[in-house]
C-alpha cells in the first residue's frame, strides 16, 4: 500500500489532467500533513500530478515570486502571493514565519530558472501575521494569512491589483464553485519548479476531504480539487492565489506530501478576509462601471508641435464623476486634458504638447479615468517625428560609484538619452543583479537601480546595459567597493 508522506506547505504546482488514476490505498489510509515548507523530499514520486498550463505575469498582473535566502525553488523562490496595493503583497503566513532566512519579492518574470528576465525586485519591509496564527506549525489549526509591506512601490497599477474577498463573499466559496489556483511551485512531487502555471478547480464540501491526519477546517479553510489528484497544488506555491470570479478567495496553505491530494486553502471570505483587507487599507479597486476610450488612439507629431485626441467615456449603472490623468509620456512631452474630470457618458479633450527638444521615438501613453466604481484605462501610442533615432541609448549612472559594506544595499539613477523607443536595462558584475524600477526606460527617462552587496570585501565593476526596440544597446559604468 502506498504511504503518503507529509506535505509542506501547498506551493501551488499546478497540474492537468493525464489519466486519472483511482486511488484506492488513499482512502484507506488517511496522508499525513505536514510543516510548509519549499524543501519538498518524497521517495518516488506521483504519477498523477502533471504540469497544469503555462501562463504569464501578463495574463496575471498581480502574481509575484516569494524569494528567501536558502529557498529551494530557482534564486531562491520559495512561495507565491499577490500584489494588493501601492506596497502590500498578500500571502501565506507560514511563508513568514514558518520559512526561514532573509525575504525579498521578485515581479515580471514568467521562468525563475533563467535570470536577468524580472521587472523588478524588493526587498520585505514588515509583515503581519493572522493575530490567531498559533506561530510555528500554525497552519494546522488554520488563521494561515499574512499581509507584507514591501520597502519599494511595486510596479504593478491599481487598477491591476488582485482583489480580495471578505466575510460578505462566502457565496464564492460554496461547494461546486469553481477557481483557479497560480503559482510558481513544482510541476509533480519531484518536478521541476520556477515557471508559472495555472490550473482550474472545483471547490469541495470539507466532509469530504477529511482525508488527512490533519483536520479540514471548514470555518477556516477551503478544500478545493480533486482526491485522486488529477491537478492541483504542490511545494513552492505556498501562499499562492486561489481566485473565484476574479477575486482572491483563498491562499495556498498545505496539502498532501505527495501532491497528489486535495489541496487546502486559507479562507479569506470570512474575517480573515475582513482583517486583511483592514490591513491592506481601504477597499479592493473594482473593475468599474463605466468605459473609456481614446479616438483616435495613435497620432504622429513632430518636435515642437502638439496632437490631440478624444477622451470618449460611457456610463455605467449610474453617473459618476470621472477624474482623468495620464502617465508614460516621455520627457519633453506634455499631456493636458480640457476639462480635467467628466461625468461618466462625456468625453474630453486631451492633447499633448511637444517639445522641440523631445527625442523621436513611439511611446504607449496611459489615459486613466478614475470614479468611485473603480479605474479604467485606454493606451494612446505617440510617436514623435519619424519614430526612429540614428543613434542606440545612451545610459548614465547618478552615482556613478558608491562605497558600501558587505551585504549593504546601494541605489543610484539611471537615465537614458536617445534611441528607439523604450530602453530595457539589465546589468552584469553580481551574483545577484541589480534591481530597476522601473525595468524600461522611454528616452530622456530614468530608472532607480537597486543592488545587494556581496558579502567579500572588494571592488566590483557593474556594466549597466540599455537596449531600445530596435536592439541597439549603450553601456554605462557603476563601480561598486565593498568594505
Amino acid at each position: 500500500m502506498r504511504k503518503h508522506k507529509l506535505v509542506l506547505a501547498a506551493a501551488v504546482v499546478l497540474a492537468a489532467v493525464a489519466v486519472p488514476v483511482a486511488n484506492a490505498a488513499s482512502a484507506e489510509q488517511p496522508a499525513v500533513a505536514a510543516t510548509p515548507t519549499d524543501q519538498l523530499r518524497v521517495e518516488g514520486g506521483s504519477a498523477q500530478v502533471v504540469n497544469g498550463q503555462r501562463t504569464t505575469v501578463r495574463e496575471n498582473p498581480f502574481v509575484i515570486a516569494g524569494m528567501r535566502a536558502g529557498g529551494g525553488g530557482p534564486q531562491g523562490q520559495s512561495c507565491t502571493a499577490s500584489v494588493v496595493g501601492k506596497r502590500k503583497i498578500i500571502t501565506a503566513a507560514h511563508c513568514m514565519i514558518d520559512a526561514t532566512g532573509a525575504k525579498h519579492y521578485l515581479y515580471g518574470d514568467d521562468d525563475l530558472n533563467t535570470t536577468g528576465d524580472e521587472t523588478f525586485r524588493t526587498k520585505l519591509l514588515s509583515f503581519k501575521a493572522h493575530p490567531k496564527y498559533s506561530g510555528t506549525g500554525g497552519w494546522q489549526t488554520g488563521y494561515d494569512v499574512a499581509v507584507v509591506t514591501t520597502e519599494d512601490d511595486l510596479p504593478v497599477p491599481e487598477s491591476q491589483w488582485a482583489k480580495v474577498a471578505g466575510s460578505g463573499d462566502s457565496a464564492l466559496t460554496q461547494p461546486g464553485k469553481n477557481g483557479t489556483a497560480v503559482g510558481y511551485g513544482r510541476t509533480s512531487a519531484n518536478g521541476g519548479s520556477g515557471v508559472l502555471y495555472k490550473t482550474a478547480l472545483p471547490v469541495n464540501d470539507a466532509n469530504n476531504c477529511q482525508v488527512f491526519n490533519t483536520r479540514v477546517n471548514p470555518d477556516l479553510m477551503v478544500c478545493i480539487g480533486y482526491n485522486d489528484g488529477r491537478t492541483g497544488t504542490c511545494t513552492g506555491d505556498s501562499g499562492g492565489p486561489f481566485t473565484v470570479d476574479g477575486v482572491i478567495v483563498g491562499v495556498v496553505s498545505w496539502g498532501s506530501s505527495g501532491c497528489d491530494r486535495y489541496s487546502i486553502m486559507a479562507r479569506l471570505t470570512n474575517e480573515m478576509g475582513d482583517w486583511a483587507r483592514s490591513e491592506i487599507g481601504g477597499t479592493p479597486p473594482s473593475d468599474g462601471k463605466f468605459t473609456v476610450a481614446l479616438t483616435p488612439s495613435s497620432g504622429r507629431v513632430d518636435p515642437g508641435k502638439y496632437i490631440s485626441a478624444t477622451v470618449a467615456t460611457t456610463a455605467g449603472d449610474q453617473p459618476e464623476r470621472l477624474d482623468l490623468s495620464a502617465n508614460g509620456q516621455p520627457s519633453g512631452v506634455a499631456v493636458k486634458f480640457q476639462p480635467e474630470s467628466v461625468n461618466s457618458g462625456q468625453s474630453a479633450k486631451v492633447t499633448f504638447d511637444v517639445a522641440a527638444s523631445a527625442a523621436k521615438g513611439s511611446y504607449p501613453i496611459t489615459v486613466t479615468a478614475k470614479g468611485t466604481s473603480g479605474t479604467k484605462t485606454a493606451v494612446y501610442t505617440l510617436t514623435v517625428g519619424d519614430g526612429g533615432s540614428t543613434d542606440g541609448p545612451k545610459p548614465t549612472a547618478t552615482p556613478s560609484s558608491a562605497t558600501v559594506s558587505r551585504g549593504g544595499s546601494v541605489k543610484a539613477t539611471i537615465t537614458v538619452a536617445g534611441g528607439t523607443g523604450a530602453s530595457k536595462l539589465s546589468a552584469t558584475g553580481l551574483s545577484f543583479a541589480p534591481m530597476f524600477f522601473p525595468f524600461s526606460v522611454n528616452p530622456g527617462g530614468s530608472s532607480q537601480m537597486s543592488l545587494f552587496a556581496p558579502f567579500q570585501p572588494g571592488t566590483y565593476k557593474v556594466v549597466i546595459t540599455a537596449t531600445d526596440t530596435a536592439g541597439k544597446t549603450g553601456q554605462t559604468e557603476f563601480t561598486l567597493t565593498v568594505t
